[in-house]
């Protein structure tokens, strides 16, 4: 028996529906309007971001390398979730194929399990930036740089490969209803009447690995980081290196602490509502967010971006 038959024989069709954010609005027409300008903010923001990184010759350090991977991860993630939940509210249609899902939920995964590596990753590039300053352009290579973020994107994938293809072969009895904008995990699992307590023993233990070694390695740099600021005698130097790890630190207390709420607390903790706040959160809110936090604050950033702006208007005049 193939899986699309298999889905078939518990689902009775092969469509789930996605009840949506906009189920729960008084006024959906407004709040589509303000989801797809949140959406057009990040798309913009982010690719600017990522232009002015690799346009500008100051901007090619590993700090930034890293953060326009960042960008390239918030992309693609609000645009595997919002364009569909946008043209659904528009086309008067909820539904999603259980291909489709499996595909959402897979790209979803990968992509927020990658940013948790990353963000680890950048966590460990400013500790080496901060507290060996000297031997930060060898331990911190072109090569290097590549390694970890190759890394990243292949522990994100593997994320994606372990839950996605257990998540949708559960036998799904109940209604197709979906309480969620996006086929995320713990959303599908609820449409299962089979015992999941199993396989959400081993989701647990996935997300406390995923989650484990970014954290440990996150909260090990900044304890030597804040050793290291603390000691400084320039007044100037830890001016500059708080300003960058705080614009860090901020970014992954909004990731991690939304990623915690919904993959690692119990059941008893969680609500259809809830979940879809949180969800929007850190999937629509937090790509904005990020291109804000990084470039708002830093200084050279900013610099990159009125110097493109006065070559457009010089080009232009």
């Amino acid at each position: 028996m193939d899986n699309s038959t298999w889905v078939a024989n518990y689902t009775g069709q092969l469509d789930f529906i996605l009840m949506g954010l906009f189920s729960q609005s008084k006024h959906p027409a407004l709040l589509c309007v303000v989801i797809f300008v949140i959406f057009l903010m990040a798309l913009s923001g982010n690719s600017i971001l990522i232009l002015l990184i690799h346009s500008n010759a100051h901007l090619q350090t590993p700090m930034y390398f890293f953060i326009s991977q960042l960008s390239l991860m918030d992309v693609m993630y609000i645009s595997v979730t919002v364009p569909k939940m946008l043209m659904d509210q528009v086309m008067g249609v909820n539904e999603i194929s259980a291909s489709e899902c499996g595909m959402q939920m897979f790209l979803y995964l990968t992509l927020v399990g990658s940013e948790f590596f990353l963000l680890a990753a950048m966590a460990y590039d400013r500790y080496v930036a901060i507290c060996h300053p000297l031997r930060y352009s060898i331990l911190m290579n072109h090569r290097v740089c590549h390694l970890l973020v190759s890394g990243c994107w292949f522990l994100g994938s593997v994320d994606g490969f372990m839950l996605t293809p257990v998540t949708m072969t559960i036998p799904f009895c109940k209604t197709r209803e979906i309480h969620h904008f996006f086929c995320e995990v713990p959303a599908v699992m609820k449409l299962s009447c089979s015992d999941t307590s199993l396989y959400e023993t081993l989701m647990y233990l996935c997300c406390v690995l995923m989650l484990l070694i970014p954290v440990t390695v996150i909260s090990s740099s900044y304890s030597f980081i804040l050793l290291t600021i603390h000691r400084m005698n320039s007044a100037e130097g830890r001016k500059k290196a708080f300003t960058t790890c705080s614009s860090h630190m901020t970014v992954v207390i909004l990731f991690f602490g939304a990623a915690i709420y919904t993959y690692m607390l119990p059941s008893s903790y969680h609500t259809p509502e809830k979940d879809m706040i949180v969800s929007a959160f850190y999937t629509i809110l937090t790509p904005v967010l990020n291109p804000l936090i990084y470039s708002l604050r830093n200084k050279d950033v900013t610099g990159a971006l009125k110097k493109m702006l006065n070559m457009g208007s010089v080009t232009i005049l």
